[in-house]
């Protein structure tokens, strides 16, 4: 045999050999076993032992629903697990690792939207996240304090505006919107909607959403109804219109004009995954504020706006 063929073949077995080891490494082997270039990696004892487990770690998707006593309730994805994904993650140290499992969200059957009209008064009460509802009429010169306190603590919050103050405080609104959250309607001058009839209703909000619309170049979709006063005409009126009638679950009493501690306490105290907190421009509120979102983030509680919230996301 010639000296160069020798030397071929010496190179062809090289690679081969060199082969061997390197999907050996690829997929997670034992040094003892060596996998053909061929094979899947789904005969790997690492994705075996992924497609295997995967069930102690997904979660089943939750349907939105209507809880008897806090109405409207969104549901949550569920988690199931991409064995490819989570293969990729771990095959560099071959073996199984509960932390580098990779999920892909599972949607429920349904949403809060194939609900029939219900208000809302809280978020998923798994969902480790709260929003603050800020009901505005009154109080203009608190408004500017707040938003500097949450951007400064970058969180997002709901504003339900009057269709009035909105009119005599046009430049408020606009510095609302272009912080990032979001405006709701708080109805034209605050009457008891609860005494009012379909027609009547459905001009208070009309009336409004046609007032931020044109200082926010969007309709708003979440009503707050005054005082929280509202019958089935209010909640069917609304939905009509296509928004979501909001409520809450935690209340500051800011408009008694409590003191900081108290007001804080109060919130703290009573603070849930899910929550909705009610809130005003009040000087208290704007003193407050701070604090509140610091204690509230120390229990492990993120705070966001009403649509993140109401997402299916986890």
């Amino acid at each position: 045999m010639k000296p160069r063929y020798i030397w071929s073949t010496a190179l062809a077995i090289l690679i081969t050999f060199i082969g061997f080891f390197a999907m050996n490494s690829m997929y997670g082997l034992t040094t003892n076993v060596y996998l053909p270039l061929t094979a899947s990696i789904e005969t790997t004892p690492l994705y075996q032992e992924i497609k295997e487990r995967r069930t102690e770690f997904e979660v089943a998707p939750e349907d939105a629903y209507i809880d008897q006593v806090w109405k409207k309730t969104p549901g949550l994805n569920g988690k199931k697990v991409n064995i490819k994904k989570s293969f990729d993650k771990m095959k560099k140290e071959g073996v199984f690792n509960e932390k580098k499992l990779v999920f892909d969200p599972v949607r429920p059957k349904k949403s809060l939207e194939d609900l029939p009209a219900s208000p809302i008064y809280r978020g998923h009460p798994d969902k480790e996240m709260v929003t603050f509802l800020v009901n505005v009429s009154w109080g203009a010169e608190h408004i500017p304090s707040m938003l500097k306190t949450l951007k400064e603590k970058k969180v997002k919050a709901n504003f339900f505006i009057e269709g009035k103050f909105a009119e005599k405080n046009p430049d408020l609104v606009k510095m609302i919107k272009e912080e990032g959250h979001i405006i709701g309607n708080h109805a034209y001058n605050h009457p008891d909607m609860s005494r009012m009839n379909s027609g009547e209703i459905q001009e208070q909000i009309e009336r409004t959403n046609q007032i931020l619309a044109s200082l926010t170049d969007e309709n708003p979709k979440w009503f707050a109804p005054p005082s929280g006063s509202y019958n089935d005409a209010v909640i069917e009126t609304a939905a009509a219109l296509k928004m979501e009638t909001v409520l809450w679950t935690v209340d500051t009493v800011d408009w008694k004009k409590p003191t900081k501690q108290v007001m804080v306490q109060r919130v703290v105290s009573k603070i849930h995954p899910g929550a909705m907190v009610l809130m005003h421009p009040t000087a208290v509120t704007a003193q407050s504020l701070g604090e509140m979102i610091e204690q509230i983030s120390e229990k492990g509680l993120k705070i966001n706006n009403i649509e993140a919230l109401m997402s299916e996301s986890r």
